[in-house]
């Protein structure tokens, strides 16, 4: 039987909840930033895959189809960022299960 019994293993499961909650609310709070290879454009993205801001260097206004590639290298890096820390978030609550969250 398992140690601590069925009791045991339904708190360690709303423990677990519990604590993913609090780790869902502490990756919303997060602000990550992305930014183009050269740097002259970034962006700043909250937990919620949002971008919050964008800076861009003046020297970009005068072409357009490099600067929407560099919001989009840009926004990428800051998504990426987010999922990669929810994930090592996550893993660390989970214990390395692999839920869908």
């Amino acid at each position: 039987m398992f140690k601590g019994g069925m009791a045991g293993m339904m708190q360690k499961a709303k423990q677990m909840q519990e604590d993913m909650e609090l780790v869902q609310k502490e990756i919303k709070s997060l602000t990550c930033e992305g930014a183009s290879a050269s740097g002259a454009l970034k962006v700043e993205m909250n937990g919620d895959h949002q971008v919050t801001n964008i800076f861009v260097d003046e020297t970009l206004m005068s072409d357009k189809d490099m600067l929407e590639d560099l919001i989009m290298m840009a926004v990428n890096d800051a998504s990426s960022k987010i999922g990669e820390i929810s994930k090592d978030k996550m893993k660390n609550v989970t214990g390395g299960l692999n839920l869908p969250f």
